[in-house]
């Protein structure tokens, strides 16, 4: 007789108090990831914890729960500049999604969050601290010229966050953060979430944890099993400005990753004009200019975010459907980071690299460190697999400023080739009844089979309009 599958447990089984367990509920969030499965018994219980998790994997509830569960039993009053909570971020947009998923909680439970970090007046994060803060999500920086200013002391602080070490050490944050560590009590707990343990990150774990509870949910080298890798190879550059254009078309959420904070505005703006709704995410950007144009896209008021990798890491949107390289990133690295805001938490996503002839080179190596296998093709924007990926296209799309066309007009359908679970799916949801495009020539890893929700569009566009298609 074969056994039956052992069931998920809930949060409540996990000994996640009811008021939290209720907030989950109410923030569509019912059911544990494996990562929260696995740490909530240690960190509910005071352990210190080192989680390793690739992005994507849950981790900001894993430590969300406990940070909160254990500060609100321990009934301890509020004092100005002195917070009981603390979560160490690298970036600015990673500290305020820390802090919105910490916020509901904190709430059911009676608490009170703040964030802190450079970029805007420091004003409101003292008002904040005068008033009385029960958690603080900060960046290093800001958080050390508050301390050195006495608007703030951490001698109170019983449990310690720090999330993405690795990034940390790779913005040259450590010295800070070690600092900023030997603030708090020795007794408190801490918790370290990395998806590596390079850089340094091992030799703070060692210094600062307490016989941690030791936690790895795939590697950041894993492959993503919802994940398809696809990599485009354009004959010419101006050949892959338009698959730029055609693949920023589709009626999804995507993210196309740019080397330059100029380079993004720019496409930012071009893509506007020619009718397809863009914002950027670079460091040229106001903090308040960055929360609007990250707004815009969470909400869907923009479908297009063109990035630098400040948003390679720390920035959560759900329903990334695409993530377009737009040149091969610097390193594997950047590579797994920037391709992990899409297939987040079980969803389903695409990535695609776009490369020149004279870069196939990088390409292969670059794919090979990462442990991708996916297959170079040379494409236009009216091959299929292209026009698989674009799905629905907004109606009346300019076309590309200087390019022939208007990219509207639909051609005979296609069957693309390939033979990936995502595909597969594809067809059976078509053979529904519920839309679809009938296939995608891309060779590489196999999606796991969620689809897609958004139905993907009619194929389009025959050799005679391989400029025009979907601009």
């Amino acid at each position: 007789m074969t056994a039956a599958p052992a069931q998920t447990p809930s949060f409540a089984d996990l000994g996640v108090p009811s008021d939290l367990v209720d907030a989950l509920i109410a923030a569509d969030r019912p059911t544990p990831f494996p990562i929260q499965t696995a740490t909530l018994p240690s960190t509910l219980a005071g352990r210190d914890v080192l989680g390793r998790g690739k992005t994507g994997s849950g981790k900001t509830l894993a430590f969300a729960i406990p940070l909160v569960a254990r500060l609100a039993a321990g009934g301890n009053a509020r004092r100005p500049g002195q917070p009981t909570g603390l979560v160490l971020a690298p970036t600015r947009e990673l500290a305020t999604q820390i802090a919105n998923v910490i916020t509901p909680l904190a709430r059911a439970a009676g608490l009170t969050v703040t964030t802190v970090f450079g970029g805007v007046s420091q004003r409101p994060q003292e008002q904040a601290f005068r008033a009385g803060v029960d958690i603080v999500v900060a960046c290093p920086g800001r958080l050390e010229d508050l301390i050195g200013q006495k608007i703030v002391r951490l001698d109170r602080v019983l449990i310690t966050v720090l999330d993405e070490a690795d990034h940390m050490a790779d913005l040259g944050f450590l010295p800070g953060v070690t600092r900023i560590l030997s603030l708090t009590p020795q007794g408190g707990q801490r918790m370290l979430f990395s998806a590596t343990l390079d850089n340094g990150v091992d030799k703070l774990a060692k210094r600062f944890l307490s016989s941690p509870v030791e936690h790895s949910i795939d590697s950041a080298e894993s492959p993503v099993p919802d994940m398809t890798h696809h990599v485009f190879e354009a004959a010419t550059p101006d050949d892959k400005k338009d698959l730029v254009h055609a693949l920023a078309s589709g009626s999804g959420k995507r993210i196309l990753f740019s080397r330059t904070k100029h380079q993004a505005k720019r496409l930012a703006r071009q893509l506007t004009a020619s009718g397809i709704p863009a914002v950027d995410l670079q460091g040229n950007l106001s903090q308040n200019a960055r929360d609007r144009n990250l707004a815009a896209l969470t909400e869907g008021s923009v479908k297009v975010l063109v990035a630098t990798d400040v948003a390679a890491r720390g920035v959560h949107v759900d329903g990334i459907d695409l993530v377009v390289h737009m040149d091969p990133p610097a390193d594997h690295k950047a590579y797994l980071h920037r391709s992990g805001r899409t297939a987040r938490a079980g969803a389903s996503g695409d990535v695609v690299t776009l490369m020149t002839p004279d870069q196939r080179s990088d390409v292969k190596q670059l794919l090979r460190r990462a442990g991708i296998q996916a297959r170079p093709q040379l494409v236009t924007p009216a091959s299929a697999e292209v026009v698989a990926l674009i799905g629905e296209r907004a109606e009346h799309v300019a076309p590309r400023p200087g390019g022939p066309g208007s990219g509207n007009e639909p051609a005979p359908g296609s069957t693309g080739g390939g033979t990936s679970q995502g595909a597969n799916a594809r067809r059976k949801r078509a053979a529904r009844g519920q839309g679809g495009g009938q296939g995608r020539g891309g060779q590489g890893q196999g999606r796991g089979g969620q689809p897609r929700g958004q139905g993907g569009g009619q194929r389009r566009g025959g050799q005679s309009q391989r400029r025009s298609a979907s601009r």
